[in-house]
């Protein structure tokens, strides 16, 4: 009796992780993966960030994220070929701990994704209907990716 029971939960265990397994697999099939072309960012978010952004970056960083002496540029190719492959997640993360210079790990959760945004917005990733997610892990399944071909 009690082995009927073990072997009955242990196919139930073994299908429930099959279907789950299944799952993961057809979402990254049909394209699951998010990143930065699609619509990872709200519009209001990136006006918040634009203001984040002139009080705590654009001393180092030059108001129009082109970088300034040795702080990296935030828009255009130098910003692509620093972070592409990487994660909103990770970007969010280099901002959260490091910045600002003069205060890092001062920012919020929710400063630091607004900021995000709009530095996605200045380099032409479109915006979405959800806004960027106040911490790492939430934004840790968003690529940064060039822009797809076609």
């Amino acid at each position: 009796m009690m082995i009927e029971r073990v072997t009955r939960y242990s196919g139930w265990l073994f299908g429930a992780a099959a279907l789950t397994l299944g799952s993961a697999v057809m979402v990254r099939a049909q394209g699951g993966q998010r990143d930065v072309w699609n619509g990872v960012y709200t519009a209001e978010q990136s006006a918040r960030g634009k203001v984040a952004y002139a009080e705590n970056c654009a001393a180092c960083h030059g108001d129009t994220l082109a970088g300034i002496d040795v702080a990296p540029a935030l828009a255009g190719g130098g910003f692509l070929n620093n972070w592409t492959g990487t994660s909103a997640g990770d970007l969010f993360s280099r901002i959260k701990t490091t910045m600002p210079l003069s205060a890092p790990g001062s920012l919020s959760g929710k400063t630091v994704a607004d900021i995000e945004a709009y530095m996605f917005e200045v380099n032409g990733f479109p915006a979405g209907k959800l806004p960027l997610p106040p911490s790492q892990p939430m934004a840790a399944g968003i690529m940064i990716a060039p822009k797809p071909v076609g």
